[in-house]
């Protein structure tokens, strides 16, 4: 999908709806299940899930098959909203086989995750529905803190014109100077990075693309982002704006910066590079980013840094500028 006019738009999340939880990867804490469902009940929401979220099959929240029904029998419920991930870990790829996203599209719903729920994102959002980069349940919503309320409720309550910058997030920093448009699009880089070469290989072009990671040495970094450049894939980027890469240093110490590796490997793309939008993998405050929609990214040494959600991520438009810098 190369524009945002062909995707599928979810109705927006209101206060009183039933927020469903899926566990599409690895097994999740009843514990920090029931926390992160009782701050969405404090939010103002109602959640919603099946018995076998509980399942465990090695690494596993259970077997692909009934993972991929859960998610389609949460989209087709009529008394859920919205569809949240309980966490990542690993194991949503084995899920995409099983997936029937023409299901999914007759019955748009919000559904959001990070980490390892990048494969259904952007599979999700390369057929044709818009998707959500932010919280889930048992890791953000489970600990005080956890959310960025303002660019939740901005992606799931239908809000066009609202804006991210450097007076919101000081740590949010220009690596390469540049202004670009286009959809915004990404999520966890090492996910990216495995999909090439697949069926459910990701598409980048024409998109401002988000990239994030944890725990993950700068030679790491270095390797998949040489990957993805020998791939051809940032051809037809329009802008890069990565997250906030926590831990992603070399133990021992470094006498370099990660921003130096990156500007090394993307500075001849000639296209806007950004560092430090924390989304994803973040100790706190977990920004929460639309995919598959319009946006804009100015990148400047002195002025910082500022990415503009130029269009609603739900059906319903709400076009009064906003700058959520104030609610940060």
């Amino acid at each position: 999908m190369s524009t945002s006019e062909k995707l599928v738009k979810p109705r927006p999340l209101q206060a009183g709806d039933t927020i469903g939880i899926v566990a599409p990867a690895s097994p999740i804490q009843r514990s920090m299940l029931e926390a992160g469902c009782q701050y969405l009940r404090e939010a103002g929401y109602r959640t919603f899930y099946f018995d076998n979220i509980f399942h465990e099959d090695m690494y596993f929240a259970g077997p692909p098959d009934q993972r991929a029904r859960d998610i389609e029998e949460m989209f087709e419920r009529d008394d859920v909203s919205a569809v949240l991930c309980a966490r990542g870990g690993y194991g949503a790829n084995y899920v995409l086989p099983y997936l029937n996203l023409d299901r999914l599209k007759k019955f748009p719903k919000i559904f959001m995750g990070y980490s390892d729920v990048t494969s259904l994102l952007t599979w999700m959002n390369d057929a044709g529905l818009v998707t959500f980069h932010g919280p889930m349940v048992t890791k953000d919503f489970a600990h005080p803190n956890g959310v960025h309320w303002p660019t939740f409720n901005a992606s799931v309550s239908g809000r066009a014109n609202w804006v991210l910058d450097t007076r919101a997030l000081p740590e949010l920093r220009a690596i390469v100077r540049g202004s670009a448009e286009g959809i915004l699009y990404g999520g966890c880089l090492s996910i990216l990075a495995a999909s090439i070469g697949t069926q459910y290989e990701f598409q980048p072009e024409g998109k401002i693309l988000f990239l994030e990671d944890v725990a993950t040495k700068p030679y790491q970094i270095d390797r998949m982002l040489m990957q993805m450049k020998l791939a051809r894939k940032f051809e037809g980027v329009r802008g890069i704006i990565f997250g906030e890469m926590m831990d992603c240093v070399q133990p021992g110490g470094q006498n370099y910066t990660l921003e130096d590796v990156i500007r090394r490997i993307l500075r001849d793309l000639r296209i806007p590079v950004a560092f430090g939008l924390p989304s994803g993998h973040v100790p706190y405050g977990n920004v929460s980013l639309p995919f598959g929609v319009r946006v804009s990214l100015t990148a400047d040494y002195e002025e910082g840094v500022r990415l503009e959600i130029l269009e609603s991520a739900t059906e319903a438009k709400m076009t009064a500028p906003t700058n959520l810098s104030q609610n940060v």
